[in-house]
């Protein structure tokens, strides 16, 4: 094993890292925690987490538990980030958090500090959304929205409208819950946005932040195949070509062989741009191809018609 790891550093001479082929060791490196600072005394429910990444982590491994590590109460999360923030709601408590990096055989020593949340007014705090994510597509009117737990709240209201709450004497959707998720139907395909606050007898929270969501139930139109024309003759690389559709963000492709399975275990191709490059065949054989266009909400339209070329 040690003399083929050998052989693979040679590449290093031909301008390749042997970094590239041994995957570093991350058992003796370290994690620095950047926020909560350790110890820190705060009245705001929603902490957001931060730590320094490290070149060769791939994720990094969150926990974080009520009251520590040596006396574990509650496990209150236990999850992987691939970036270096992480924001959740908690109640108020003592806590400590813990991080380390990990790659695909190896991680660092989890470094750990301790917070205290004391319990403070709602009007200070803001409920944090879970779901449907930001700017989403949706192909359907049921949608469920969910958000995580304020402490001191007795219910939630929902907003959902078209007109970024403008008016609130005129909104899709204005409903108190006393749960932390609730589905509804959106009456038409628009643009939409939504928030929550949370509630008590006496208080409101600040309003969440706002996220968007479009409602789009309608395919993409038909694709228009518009090189090679329809039955020409062609040499290799063969360029396919077809309109681009305005609401289209990617295009399905296939193309067939003369009997009429498809060409190889990579079609149906899946297409960023309105054009792709043929480069396998050969002559004298005919192939058939067809497209069609898949929106932001996963909407197909229909198939173009097919056409075909054969290679000389």
């Amino acid at each position: 094993m040690k003399k083929m790891l050998s052989l693979l550093c040679v590449v290093v001479l031909f301008g390749t890292a042997c970094k590239e082929f041994i995957e570093p060791s991350l058992s003796k490196k370290s994690i620095a925690l950047l926020a909560p600072s350790d110890h820190i005394e705060t009245t705001s429910y929603q902490q957001t987490f931060w730590w320094q990444t490290h070149e060769d982590a791939l994720q990094y491994r969150l926990q974080i538990v009520s009251p520590s590590f040596d006396h574990i109460e509650k496990l209150l999360l236990d999850t992987v980030v691939k970036t270096d923030k992480f924001t959740h709601t908690l109640d108020p408590g003592e806590y400590q958090w813990r991080v380390r990096a990990e790659n695909g055989s190896s991680q660092t020593p989890y470094a750990t500090q301790s917070f205290t949340i004391f319990p403070a007014s709602l009007k200070d705090q803001s409920v944090q959304l879970v779901a449907p994510a930001n700017a989403l597509y949706v192909v359907s009117a049921d949608v469920k929205y969910d958000w995580l737990k304020l402490f001191g709240t007795t219910q939630y209201r929902l907003q959902v409208d078209k007109n970024n709450f403008a008016d609130e004497n005129n909104l899709t959707l204005n409903v108190l819950t006393e749960n932390l998720t609730f589905t509804s139907t959106l009456p038409a395909e628009a643009n939409y946005q939504w928030r929550v606050r949370a509630e008590n007898a006496t208080e409101t929270s600040k309003w969440s932040a706002v996220r968007a969501l479009t409602f789009d139930a309608t395919p993409p139109a038909k694709v228009v195949l518009t090189a090679p024309a329809n039955k020409q003759l062609v040499s290799k690389p063969v360029s396919l070509a077809w309109n681009a559709i305005a609401d289209a963000q990617k295009y399905e492709l296939i193309i067939y062989k003369s009997d009429g399975t498809v060409y190889n275990s990579t079609y149906p191709q899946i297409v960023n741009t309105n054009a792709q490059t043929f480069n396998l065949g050969n002559t004298g054989e005919t192939l058939t191809w067809k497209v069609r266009a898949i929106d932001k909400a996963g909407n197909k339209g229909d198939f173009s018609d097919t056409f075909t070329f054969t290679l000389q």
